[in-house]
């Protein structure tokens, strides 16, 4: 199936808001967001804005310019001050915003042209939220928020209904490397949602009222009087007994804990972890497997919506992967849909 065939099927049915997440630098999601600009019709009704900005405008290990959006007339966009006066697209005011950046504040502006554009919105996961609703109220039909590299935060399901993944050469020059981090990255992003309203529930409370908390198996909530996970890892293992199904953590889950857990789990049963949704987990691709080998789960609150991913076989560094090659081995190991929009 034809990627934007694919993109336009899925903007019907649910995803209003698409984030662009990359896995390197240079990974290809500028090209992924002009494709998909450049493929809309005219009378979709376009919001669009970024994590902040990515960086300087000239890659620093490269020295090459960093690829600007293509933006078309009509299209409402939040970005920096300082990005509008640059910029070659002439606008309309909309509403300026409480957000500030070094670049200024975030304007809400509409274009009265075609041309592009350096984004640079907000920064923080809130800020990006009141955007989102700025562009609803505006009736937006399409939302699209480019990505910075290694920020997989901004693909939380409080701001994005789905997510499409960007990877390629960049990654590393070895193709089965890169094929490996594209996995692990996607494993980490489809995390599976706790069905269970009764500890979903549970779950729940323990947010609101703790940093780590557990649940029993005569379903009886525990609460962990601790202010933060780091330092404190003995005092959650110790916590965890026969009785213990479920280790409700809020905030980041590291590496360290579970490789305490897989150490030092004395009792020859799973437990599940909970967090609130995959962008709060930040484990390496060993550790994450081994854990789950031991027969333990980690499950979400929020499930994020993985759409598919997009590769780029070509790096700046100068060398570039077979596409066909490429795909074909991501293909065998995900049911993601995967596309080179390069050869679209």
């Amino acid at each position: 199936m034809d990627f934007m065939e694919f993109f336009f099927d899925l903007t019907k049915k649910r995803c209003k808001v698409i984030s662009i997440v990359g896995l390197a630098k240079n990974s290809g999601k500028t090209t992924i967001l002009n494709y998909i600009i450049k493929n809309l019709d005219y009378n979709t009704k376009l919001g669009i804005s970024s994590i902040g900005r990515d960086g300087e405008p000239y890659d620093i290990i490269t020295n090459l310019p960093k690829p600007l959006i293509f933006i078309k007339k009509n299209t409402i966009i939040a970005t920096a001050e300082d990005t509008i006066e640059a910029s070659e697209v002439q606008v309309r005011t909309i509403k300026t915003s409480p957000y500030n950046t070094p670049l200024g504040y975030i304007k809400i502006v509409e274009a009265i042209n075609d041309g592009f554009i350096e984004l640079a919105g907000p920064s923080i996961n809130n800020q990006l939220f009141a955007i989102n609703g700025e562009f609803k109220k505006l009736g937006c039909d399409l939302i699209l928020i480019d990505g910075a590299f290694d920020r997989k935060s901004y693909a939380t399901p409080l701001i994005s209904d789905c997510v499409i993944l960007s990877t390629g050469a960049s990654v590393s020059e070895k193709m089965e490397v890169v094929i490996d981090k594209t996995i692990h990255t996607v494993n980490i992003l489809t995390l599976p949602r706790e069905e269970s309203i009764k500890i979903r529930q549970f779950a729940k409370d323990i947010f609101k009222k703790a940093k780590v908390g557990f649940i029993n198996n005569s379903y009886k909530a525990i609460y962990l009087n601790i202010s933060t996970l780091l330092g404190y890892e003995k005092q959650i293992l110790d916590g965890i007994n026969e009785d213990i199904d479920y280790l409700v953590v809020r905030g980041a889950l590291t590496d360290k804990l579970l490789k305490m857990l897989i150490k030092e789990h004395r009792y020859k049963k799973k437990i599940t972890i909970i967090i609130e949704d995959a962008t709060k987990l930040f484990v390496e691709r060993k550790v994450f497997s081994n854990f789950l080998q031991t027969g333990n789960e980690i499950k979400v609150m929020k499930a994020i919506n993985l759409i598919a991913i997009a590769i780029n076989p070509t790096s700046p560094y100068g060398y570039r992967f077979e596409s066909s090659k490429f795909m074909e081995k991501l293909k065998l190991k995900t049911k993601i849909p995967v596309f080179d929009i390069g050869i679209q």
